[in-house]
């Protein structure tokens, strides 16, 4: 009922939310994207996409359909490889940062699994300085990091900018000591925190220390201080406080893949194509 090249190009369209962008991730005309969506519609006897001259949308059937089609898609895939005989195999120790945890990768992940069976997937979470040295190593054959924008070479997935963060209540007097809720050093977002603070002359101190997200989030709730963290990551009942109190700017973020070069390419390969391109929003 559903053919695969609909359901793809359907898929990247609901991923990129553009048409254009669909066409150029799958390499083929926007018209011919545009149409596959269009039978996939005419098959399903639903709309799935709505769009005007700003915006592309997912219908609630299209949300659906969007899951249905990972699933439709990974089990062909599987298939396909499976019988003719180039299943993937290997084995990939994977490291990513703590806070990227909370983002859509867990998603990521276990559809990369079942996509593809035969590959053992080690994963370890850390901080990024941590898997970076891991990775070095030789302990490690891709990590998902968070660096400074543009500091290291890899494969950005997201670009982002870093945001002090509190909870709605927060009072902060102008002058007073900003309660910092922070990882143990070395820490990319510790660092750039008591970096930004010093170069205004504002004092701070650590009223939290924490080596998990959960750590940070909870040290949040429960009104302890504030931290920072990168805006696409904030949980909705946490504000961004950085122009109430007149913090000062951190900078940007990118979210980077990096790879061991004397690892297995073909496996790194598959699991960068299968995060590149995805957006990775909060989970919690």
């Amino acid at each position: 009922m559903f053919e695969p090249a609909q359901l793809r190009s359907f898929l990247a369209v609901a991923e990129t939310l553009s048409f254009t962008k669909a066409a150029e991730r799958l390499g083929l005309a926007q018209p011919t994207v545009s149409q596959h969506v269009r039978k996939l519609e005419t098959a399903a006897k639903r709309i799935l996409i709505t769009r005007d001259t700003r915006d592309v949308r997912l219908t609630d059937n299209g949300d659906a359909m969007a899951g249905f089609a990972r699933s439709i898609l990974s089990a062909h895939d599987a298939a396909t490889r499976y019988f003719s005989g180039s299943a993937m195999r290997g084995r990939l120790r994977f490291g990513t940062a703590d806070d990227l945890a909370i983002t859509g990768l867990p998603r990521i992940l276990r559809e990369f699994r079942q996509v593809y069976p035969q590959i053992n997937l080690e994963l370890t979470v850390g901080q990024s300085d941590q898997l970076y040295k891991k990775l070095n190593a030789g302990q490690l054959d891709l990590v998902f990091v968070k660096w400074v924008a543009g500091v290291k070479d890899g494969t950005v997935v997201q670009h982002d900018t870093f945001s002090w963060v509190g909870l709605e209540q927060t009072s902060l007097m102008p002058g007073e000591t900003v309660p910092l809720i922070a990882y143990p050093s070395p820490s990319l977002s510790r660092k750039l925190a008591i970096d930004a603070l010093e170069s205004r002359g504002r004092t701070w101190r650590i009223t939290c220390t924490t080596r998990q997200i959960s750590g940070v989030l909870a040290a949040l709730r429960a009104g302890i201080g504030v931290a920072v963290m990168p805006t696409s990551l904030v949980p909705d009942d946490l504000k961004i406080i950085t122009r109430t109190f007149d913090l000062p700017p951190v900078g940007d973020v990118d979210f980077t893949l990096i790879r061991n070069p004397l690892a297995n390419a073909e496996v790194i390969d598959a699991l960068t194509q299968a995060i590149v391109g995805r957006t990775l929003k909060k989970s919690a």
